[in-house]
């Protein structure tokens, strides 16, 4: 009888071991909290830098696999930037377009967002994506592709599918670009932010504007 307990006990054991998710699944980031927690950043870099929120968010979902990335977890590299000449940060090393190649390391996320709007912004090649409407993000899709962000022939496409999916033109709609020089301090910024749900520090966050109603924000 101790013997068929022994066994069960140990069938039962095994099963539960079994069923528990990894601790790589427990963190996996969905689409949705994505948009949500590097939004605002996007939107922060729009108005810095001129680079359209939407495409900064794509970029980010597609180079990152939305967050869940080696380059995203370990590197905090959202846009697979390489390190290129003048690089003085630390590498992390993937094979990609040849084996073992450098990619840049960030101290968090938001470097990375930073950096990526830099990049486009100090290299000539994407120079006259800057020439174009902030809210044409089909054209910045297109310019991306055509300077050689990235060697995927579809790359574009990918991009303008997965803003038009997900509404993502709407981060774009509350700014120009030299909107930064009428802004004055942060409270002021969040005004010109889209009235969505983001997370901060993993808590939910409405962003509320003067003249919406209760039943607005419900």
């Amino acid at each position: 009888m101790h013997k068929i307990w022994y066994i069960l006990l140990s069938v039962l054991l095994s099963s539960a071991v079994v069923a528990q998710p990894n601790k790589h699944e427990l963190k996996k980031m969905s689409i949705e909290e994505y948009i949500n927690t590097y939004a605002p950043i996007a939107v922060e870099e729009m108005i810095r830098s001129g680079v359209p929120a939407s495409i900064t968010i794509a970029q980010g979902i597609l180079e990152s696999n939305y967050g869940n990335s080696e380059l995203a977890t370990k590197a905090n590299n959202h846009f697979g930037i390489k390190c290129h000449t003048g690089w003085t940060g630390k590498g992390f090393y993937l094979d990609d377009d040849a084996k073992n190649e450098c990619f840049r390391v960030y101290k968090n996320p938001r470097e990375s967002f930073h950096d990526h709007s830099e990049f486009l912004r100090t290299r000539q090649r994407y120079a006259f994506l800057f020439e174009l409407d902030i809210k044409d993000y089909k054209s910045w899709a297109k310019g991306l592709q055509r300077a050689g962000y990235a060697t995927n022939p579809q790359y574009a496409n990918l991009l303008i599918r997965i803003i038009e999916e997900r509404g993502l033109s709407d981060y774009d709609k509350h700014k120009s670009n030299h909107i930064m020089n009428d802004v004055k301090d942060v409270d002021e910024l969040i005004s010109k932010m889209p009235a969505k749900i983001y997370v901060f520090n993993n808590v939910k966050t409405v962003i509320v504007h003067p003249d919406q109603t209760l039943q607005d924000i419900a």
